[in-house]
């Protein structure tokens, strides 16, 4: 059987078998006597294939959701239980394939599932190489997507240690689809042969350098995100490294989370956010509030998203 044929042969078997949590036992812990109709599907995808430095990643999304159960459904900036106007269900987990390009096309195929349904994916990684997979249904669907990308790493690379589909190569293999462009904040650490092709590619991939961060104009990100189809993948270690030290490959001097939330809020307000993904979480036993960190920064991705 070839690698195109098993795929589509996996991913079937599972897509005709979608399960949701209980919501209970879902994404933020919802009591099972409430019922709604769902707009965003919690896809949790810890695939750990590639990490170069710490691991841990594929106990992320378990513990994000577990996290959740703790943050408070109430959101006092928006006046309101964000929830009860979005409708989230969380998938059942699910077995994540050994073989890289195998387990992408799968989170491909169940995020396309999704779309088909109209609904909001948002995975939960696992590490940043499943963002090529998760994008692929939305490269189809809209004439151009808009890449925004919030990151410690420009993950640029062509490939890294061997492997092209590597987490050090996730936005470049994005890039692999013409109709994308990038949009990203917080990089603080990039490769010589990164730089060269970014120059190559200047018109396509737009950085707010965390090194320039007192000096970001916000107005010009205003603009060159303004009417676009974007697509939001959140790798945690853009955050400084202090709050944001769960993760395989921590840096200083990155973003922190009130200036986070101030360019979510900007692009909710100014463009049509279509899906999402948060990945990179390496939990730390007993530290939870790092777990705590992702749970709330994803409810407050679909609040301003929903709710703007």
């Amino acid at each position: 059987m070839n690698g195109k044929k098993e795929t589509e042969k996996i991913s079937q078997k599972y897509l005709n078998k979608v399960k949701y949590l209980p919501n209970k036992n879902g994404f933020l812990g919802i009591d099972n006597k409430f019922n709604f109709r769902e707009k965003v599907v919690v896809v949790p995808f810890g695939l750990e294939k590639t990490v170069s430095y710490g691991g841990g990643t594929k106990n992320g999304p378990k513990e994000i959701i577990k996290a959740s159960h703790q943050v408070e459904l109430y959101d006092e900036e928006l006046n309101c239980e964000p929830y009860k106007k979005i409708g989230i269900k969380t998938l059942k987990p699910f077995k994540i394939e050994k073989n890289i390009k195998i387990a992408l096309n799968k989170i491909s195929r169940i995020n396309q599932e999704i779309l088909d349904k109209k609904l909001f994916p948002m995975t939960f990684g696992g590490e940043h190489s499943i963002t090529p997979g998760c994008i692929a249904p939305f490269t189809r669907k809209y004439k151009d997507i808009c890449l925004l990308h919030f990151d410690a790493h420009a993950d640029l690379r062509e490939s890294y240690n061997g492997e092209k589909f590597s987490h050090a190569s996730a936005i470049r293999r994005c890039l692999d689809y013409p109709n994308v462009s990038i949009i990203s904040f917080g990089i603080r650490n990039i490769s010589e042969s990164e730089v060269t092709f970014l120059r190559k590619n200047s018109s396509r991939i737009n950085i707010f350098w965390a090194k320039d961060k007192n000096k970001w104009n916000l107005s010009k990100f205003r603009k060159l995100i303004k009417n676009k189809t974007v697509y939001l993948t959140f790798d945690v270690d853009g955050f400084d490294s202090s709050i944001m030290p769960a993760t395989g490959t921590p840096e200083p001097g990155g973003l922190f989370w009130d200036e986070t939330l101030n360019i979510i809020k900007i692009a909710a307000k100014n463009s049509k956010i279509v899906g999402a993904d948060i990945n990179e979480l390496s939990p730390i036993k007993g530290f939870n509030s790092y777990n705590f960190l992702v749970a709330k920064l994803a409810y407050k991705i679909l609040s301003y998203k929903f709710l703007y």
